[in-house]
C-alpha cells in the first residue's frame, strides 16, 4: 500500500482499522505516544526519518520532552494515500522497538 493516489473514504476507513493507534484529523492521520524517555523518543525520531527517506515521504513529527507526535498526509494528492498508512505502520514499528506507546 505505498501507492500516491488518494484514497477513497472507504478505503480510508479500512486502512486506519488496521492502525489502532492513528487517528483521522480532516486530510491527516495522527499518532500521539510517549516513549520511556526523551533518548528513547529519539532513537524513534532518527529510525521514522529513516524509512521516510527511504519511502520519500515525510511526516510532520513533534517532540516534547518524551512525548512525540506524527502527523502524515500526503500533500502532493491533497489527502491521504497508501503511502501515509504505509509510513503510520512503519511509525508504529519504530514506536515498538523502542517500548514507546
Amino acid at each position: 500500500m505505498s501507492s500516491r493516489a488518494r484514497l477513497s473514504e472507504d478505503e480510508i476507513t479500512a486502512a486506519l482499522a488496521e492502525l489502532p493507534h492513528w487517528t483521522r484529523d480532516g486530510g491527516s492521520i495522527v499518532r500521539t505516544a510517549d516513549a520511556p524517555d526523551f533518548p528513547a523518543g529519539i532513537r524513534v525520531v532518527v529510525a521514522v526519518a529513516e524509512q521516510a527517506e527511504a519511502l520519500d515521504h515525510h511526516p510532520d513529527m513533534d517532540i516534547r520532552w518524551r512525548t512525540l507526535r506524527f502527523v502524515l498526509s500526503t500533500h502532493s494528492a491533497g489527502g491521504l494515500t497508501g503511502l501515509d498508512f504505509t509510513m503510520a505502520a512503519r511509525i508504529d514499528e519504530a514506536l515498538r522497538a523502542e517500548s514507546a506507546g
